[in-house]
């Protein structure tokens, strides 16, 4: 086994240097997995005892749907480490059908817009050419500065937080920053890759010394319980599905942008028709499996993008470790409380460098082309539009409902509707030869 194993996709990786590495995503995506399904038990009053089965449940699929991307079924999953997880890009949608209608239709119309999705998948060959490296590194570059706003908000103590911004929240973030920065500068091998990892769990330690992390749900966590399917019956209603199925076809583009940024920041390559097909079908694959245990629809997690990005690690079997223990922890609740205490001020103190990694990413994955006419104009009007539609949703208040919930509430839908019409209707440079 050469050193470098874990730099390549295949290969074997000690057991020792796997499971650091793997954790380090898990660290990444463990309070965005299952920070949606929390939110929404709280808007839709779910009883605590249910409410604890859902992240259970969520973090033994976002395990076993990563799994699946790594080592694919077939067509299903794109051989590529990319880390599942619960999506937040559905809140809205799902906020705006809480007020009306049951749990059980909002997870039927999950179940029947991942239907759509998988469909999407075998067919995405074909739709490939309308989303040449201008589009996708454009929404990749959206996908990174739609979330670093998140990062910084982590990195102050979390939204709704009673001592959000407060010194002692900005010190454990910048004190992980710093850490992260300085292994990675300034270190080599080990340290340098496992620099996210480090960092967290410094700023974790730090953290309990100053009374920071709250233990009690490590306490009242169960030590073991089975994942539990079927636990809300699916009803169908027309009104959700509708506005779910729009938003799968968003988050399917934004897996798209995703893949492109593993590919561009770890392997230094566009992705291939058979990782972007794998990629959405899995995406469908995983979220029907989510709907039947009550979970939110799963995507790729771009935090984990970044770390990709940032550490060039795609070795599958270092991510696969990851993966195990996301499944433990549906199986052990305490191992999954034990990540949960993790303070938001620690964690952002990562992910505001990862997000920025992913919006890097896109400028590599942009940049490769030539930027001087037509694709310069696209980058920057998809972008300009994306990102400021995104920060100033009011300015679509007019619009229908459902048009709102789409795309006044993310740039990167903007991003890529506007980059793949502008690269669809604008005619190609033409070259000059400057001979004659």
């Amino acid at each position: 086994m050469g050193k470098e194993s874990i730099y390549e996709l295949d290969g074997r990786v000690p057991l020792k240097k796997a499971i650091p590495l793997g954790m380090q995503h898990v660290l990444a995506m463990f309070v965005g997995n299952v920070s949606p399904l929390i939110i929404v038990c709280g808007v839709m009053s779910i009883p605590a005892e249910q409410k604890a089965a859902l992240m259970q449940n969520a973090m033994f699929i976002a395990g076993l749907i990563t799994l699946i991307q790594l080592y694919p079924l077939g067509r299903i999953g794109a051989k590529l480490p990319i880390v599942m997880g619960t999506s937040s890009g559905f809140l809205p949608t799902v906020q705006a059908a809480a007020g009306s209608y049951s749990y059980g239709a909002i997870m039927g119309a999950s179940f029947t817009g991942a239907i759509l999705e998988i469909i999407l998948g075998f067919f995405i060959k074909p739709l490939k050419r309308f989303f040449p490296p201008v589009v996708t590194g454009t929404v990749v570059i959206a996908i990174g500065f739609s979330l670093i706003p998140t990062g910084v908000k982590f990195l102050a103590g979390g939204i709704g937080a009673d001592d959000f911004g407060s010194l002692s929240n900005l010190f454990l973030g910048f004190l992980v920053m710093f850490i992260i920065i300085g292994l990675k500068q300034f270190t080599k091998g080990f340290a340098s890759v496992s620099a996210i990892l480090i960092g967290i769990i410094v700023g974790y330690i730090v953290a309990v010394f100053m009374g920071k992390v709250d233990f009690s749900g490590v306490t009242n966590a169960a030590w073991f319980s089975m994942p539990q399917p079927f636990m809300f019956p699916f009803e169908f209603k027309i009104e959700v599905i509708i506005p779910m199925c729009i938003m799968y076809i968003a988050t399917a583009v934004e897996t798209v942008g995703d893949v492109s940024g593993i590919t561009m920041g770890g392997l230094d390559r566009e992705p291939t028709d058979r990782e972007v097909g794998g990629s959405v079908l899995a995406d469908g694959f995983g979220s029907a499996i989510a709907a039947v245990f009550g979970v939110l629809p799963n995507t790729s997690f771009s935090q984990n993008v970044g770390l990709v990005s940032m550490t060039k690690v795609v070795n599958r079997f270092t991510i696969m470790t990851g993966a195990i223990f996301l499944i433990l922890a549906g199986f052990f609740p305490k191992l999954g409380a034990v990540v949960a205490a993790t303070p938001q001020s620690v964690l952002g103190g990562a992910t505001v460098i990862m997000f920025a990694m992913i919006a890097v990413s896109g400028m590599q994955l942009v940049f490769k082309q030539d930027m001087s006419g037509r694709n310069g104009m696209i980058v920057a009007i998809a972008l300009g539009l994306g990102l400021g539609l995104g920060n100033v949703p009011d300015a679509l208040q007019y619009l229908p409902e459902w048009a709102r919930l789409i795309f006044a509430q993310s740039g990167i839908v903007v991003a890529f509707l506007v980059a793949a019409i502008l690269n669809f209707i604008l005619p190609k440079d033409e070259k000059i030869d400057i001979a004659e």
